[in-house]
C-alpha cells in the first residue's frame, strides 16, 4: 500500500488519483459517480480524500492478495 509522507496534500484532484492509481481520469470520475470512491465537490470539480484513496488503494492489496491465494 501507498505510504503518503505526512506533507502529503489531504485532498487529491481526480487527475492525481488516476496518476496515482494508473487509471484513466474517467475511470476515477465513474467511480465517485457511482459511490465507490467518495468526493468533495468543490465548484465544478471534485477532491478525493486522502482517506478514500488510501481505503482504494488497500481494498486493491486485499483483491490481490485473495487472487493469488485463490480464495
Amino acid at each position: 500500500m501507498a505510504q503518503f509522507p505526512p506533507s502529503a496534500p489531504q485532498f487529491f484532484t481526480v487527475a492525481e488519483v488516476a496518476e496515482i492509481t494508473r487509471v484513466s481520469r474517467m475511470t476515477v470520475y465513474r467511480m465517485v459517480h457511482a459511490g465507490e470512491l467518495p468526493a468533495v465537490r468543490v465548484g465544478s470539480s471534485y477532491r478525493v480524500p486522502r482517506s478514500a484513496l488510501d481505503q482504494l488503494l488497500a481494498g486493491g492489496a486485499e483483491d490481490e492478495r485473495r487472487e493469488v491465494s485463490g480464495a
